[in-house]
């Protein structure tokens, strides 16, 4: 097994902290960089495990927390803070922007379009740092994610390749659905590629959701493939 390094970083937004972890291979090589991004419950244990299989798969991964130290435990609660973030979306992407550039500025960071990957809550967010930071990202890999409904003049501005993975049983994000992010980008010539398994919403997370195994490691392999092709 990969030998890790794990640290705190602490950037400035527009005047404002934003904490993160940072964890990749503990070498002095270049590596692909990939942002992560949460789900509604924060920085769980769950989205932390995820950086360390990324970066065990060979990337340099910033998780930054866009709770601010806030994790839930309860739906009622996470409900709450994703809500609150809903209603400042404008501040979390511009702390993904932070989070892609710091990324970028780091010397073993290479190449220097990063890629981004992100669940539920942080699937949208991973559309919309596609939309908004076209030239910056290298590849985009939602997992299901939430309330994304793309206007025309948003997926115009989309430059990187997409994969977007759901959940065929998904309750929140339903198959119709599905059809019209699909369809957007393709009448749009956009570079998307759309995998569906036999899962719920969560499919992935093993604590706070449908985990369904077979498709949880399917779907990772798939994306850690892609992030692999593109990332170059």
């Amino acid at each position: 097994m990969a030998v890790l390094h794990s640290e705190h970083v602490r950037l400035t937004v527009n005047g404002a902290a934003l904490d993160g972890v940072l964890v990749k291979p503990d070498d002095e090589q270049r590596h692909p960089g990939v942002v992560l991004i949460q789900e509604w419950w924060g920085i769980e244990p769950h989205v932390l495990e995820l950086a360390h299989k990324l970066a065990a798969a060979g990337f340099i991964v910033f998780v930054p927390d866009h709770y601010h130290g806030r994790v839930c435990t309860e739906p009622d609660e996470a409900g709450k803070e994703m809500m609150l973030l809903f209603e400042n979306l404008e501040r979390a992407i511009k702390e993904i922007g932070a989070s892609i550039e710091y990324l970028r500025s780091r010397p073993n960071v290479e190449p220097k379009k990063i890629g981004v990957i992100g669940f539920c809550m942080g699937g949208l967010l991973t559309f919309k740092a596609a939309e908004r930071f076209g030239d910056l990202v290298g590849a985009a890999v939602p997992f299901y994610g939430v309330n994304y409904n793309p206007k025309p003049e948003e997926v115009a501005q989309v430059r990187a390749p997409i994969l977007a993975i759901f959940g065929r049983d998904d309750p929140f994000v339903p198959l119709e659905q599905v059809r019209q992010i699909e369809e957007a980008y393709r009448a749009a010539g956009k570079d998307i590629r759309v995998s569906v398994y036999p899962a719920g919403h969560a499919f992935v997370n093993p604590d706070h959701g449908n985990l369904h195994p077979e498709s949880a490691e399917k779907a990772w392999n798939e994306a850690i493939t892609f992030l692999r092709e593109k990332l170059r």
